[in-house]
């Protein structure tokens, strides 16, 4: 398995060029799949964050808003580490 771990998603030019060789085809041919429960160490994330994510709106287009062929979402917010009064609204 090959990462390529970023902060903010493709911001630039050089970050989906890396990307692009890392898969070995086009971002337009690729599948992805978002897990965003790391977000829930963030006091400032919420379920609209998840959303977000992946219907690439405001700051998550860097991650999601790429064309992808495919984007799928795996959330785990019903954790027991994460307070039910952040996802349960």
């Amino acid at each position: 398995m090959k990462l390529l771990l970023t902060s903010g998603g493709i911001t630039n030019p050089t970050i989906r060029a890396a990307l692009v060789e890392l898969l070995g085809k086009p971002l337009e041919e690729a599948h992805a799949l978002v897990i965003p429960t790391a977000q829930w160490g963030q006091p400032a994330c919420s379920p609209q964050s998840a959303r977000g994510v992946v219907a690439a709106e405001g700051r998550w287009t860097a991650l999601t808003g790429q064309g992808w062929a495919s984007l799928g979402l795996l959330e785990l917010t019903a954790l027991p580490s994460v307070g039910q009064e952040r996802w349960e609204p």
